[in-house]
């Protein structure tokens, strides 16, 4: 399924347009990523439970992180008080909108993320995004974060395309369509919105080094955004270090 572009940002004012700048340059990574196995055996209602399940509690843990992200980067100096606010409610609305979701699949399979372990991927992602928003400036930090608000939406959309072209012609888990509901839902495209002009007003003033780090940052995140579903289809484990190392003695 070939989704076309469903948000410009030259849809979200008059501001440097260093966000679609982003867009543009991983769009073949995204092009990938938006006909995912995963994604589209949501739609096609042939995606196991069990994968689900296994992606919405690391979601769960994914969430925690992000929304402190975002409180960070309201928080920090120079930011001006309107966009530290929203930068504030996109933290909040990260812990209720979302997690609402999710608790309420968790209440269905009678689970909890309580005792959770963040797999590979989880790490992966939430240890990068940490690092750059603890370490770096402020447009980096907006940077990092912007492919879960964008890439979320755009395969949100294209999902709901695939849905409707499919009709009636198949059934799928209502918590399918409930994920698919929330991603291309317009309150979610509101919230991207708002993020990339605060990414393209953050730009405006950044010099060539931190232009250069913020392209860096989005290309990585889009890329972990692709392999967060990468883990969730394939039901990434740990590996067992010490169990696989006395098999590997046995051998010898």
């Amino acid at each position: 399924v070939k989704c076309e572009r469903l948000l410009d940002a030259r849809d979200v004012g008059d501001n440097e347009k260093m966000a679609q700048a982003l867009w543009d340059e991983a769009s073949s990574l995204i092009s990938v990523t938006e006909n995912h196995p995963f994604l589209v055996a949501m739609v096609d209602g042939t995606l196991p439970v069990e994968n689900f399940r296994y992606y919405v509690i690391q979601d769960a843990l994914y969430l925690k992180d992000f929304a402190d992200c975002l409180r960070r980067l309201g928080d920090n100096a120079n930011v001006d008080p309107k966009e530290s606010k929203r930068l504030h409610d996109l933290a909040k609305g990260a812990e209720e909108d979302e997690m609402a979701l999710h608790r309420g699949f968790f209440d269905k399979w009678g689970i909890d993320a309580t005792n959770a372990e963040a797999m590979p991927n989880t790490v992966l992602y939430t240890s990068y995004m940490i690092r750059i928003v603890a370490t770096k400036c402020h447009a980096e930090g907006l940077a990092v974060l912007l492919p879960c608000f964008w890439v979320y939406m755009h395969v949100g959309k294209c999902m709901l395309k695939l849905r409707e072209d499919l009709g009636d012609s198949v059934k799928r888990p209502p918590a399918y369509d409930a994920w698919i509901d929330m991603y291309a839902g317009d309150e979610f495209e509101r919230d991207v919105k708002d993020y990339i002009a605060m990414c393209d007003n953050a730009a405006k003033n950044a010099d060539e080094s931190t232009l250069k780090s913020m392209r860096e940052h989005f290309m990585m995140s889009c890329k972990l955004e692709h392999m967060f579903w990468d883990q969730a289809n394939d039901l990434m484990k740990w590996p067992d270090i010490v169990a696989e190392s006395c098999e590997g003695d046995k051998d010898k």
